[in-house]
């Protein structure tokens, strides 16, 4: 039995379906956070005392954010990497839903650059939460597109056979297309779990 034909069961074929319409919009909603992160990073840039319009109290604060060296990863802002990536997602879905079809090498790339994606973020929630201490608005959109549009895209690898899953991972990945929305609740709510408990104290006063 092939891997795709494994995972062909009641429930499948919904990442599938889904996939186009959540990288065009959600690459889209990401698009448009990190154009709005990177027109602001351009103005602290020309005016040091410029408060950016996303710096609200002292924990949800883009400007304190901005100005550690996490933002600056690769050596360039990394809204420049967002508008990069998001821009690609974005058109990819848009041609998926006009009816395109790639290569399995297209797909592979496409999932090992949501891996990318969501790896970083991953690595700057934990930079933000317990090192910078402060959240960035327009990155905590990021970081909640950046999650779906990864697991979607990596179940719909699986499903359609371009990642191998022999064996037990072939049933691990049966279970993740079969309960695709309420593993990403989950996680969803592990990251929102993460944020409350990084900055309950805070929380609390506004209350």
């Amino acid at each position: 039995m092939s891997t795709a034909a494994g995972l062909r069961r009641p429930g499948a074929g919904v990442p599938a379906r889904a996939l186009p319409w959540l990288l065009a919009l959600g690459g889209a909603v990401g698009l448009l956070a990190a154009t709005a992160l990177l027109v602001e990073k351009v103005r602290v840039l020309q005016d040091p005392g410029h408060v950016p319009s996303c710096s609200i109290d002292p924990v949800l604060s883009c400007g304190t954010v901005m100005g550690t060296w996490q933002a600056e990863v690769f050596g360039i802002p990394n809204p420049v990497l967002g508008v990069v990536g998001f821009s690609v997602v974005t058109t990819v879905g848009v041609a998926l839903l006009a009816g395109a079809r790639f290569p399995r090498w297209f797909h592979l790339g496409l999932w090992a650059g949501t891996l990318f994606g969501a790896g970083f973020v991953h690595w700057l929630i934990f930079q933000s939460l317990y090192r910078i201490g402060a959240l960035c608005p327009y990155c905590t959109v990021v970081w909640a597109v950046t999650v779906p549009v990864f697991w979607y895209t990596t179940l719909h690898a699986l499903e359609a056979g371009h990642l191998p899953a022999p064996g037990v991972l072939r049933r691990a990945a049966d279970v993740m297309v079969r309960y695709h929305s309420t593993l990403l609740c989950l996680w969803a709510l592990a990251l929102a779990a993460a944020v409350t408990q990084a900055f309950w104290t805070y929380w609390t006063t506004l209350v």
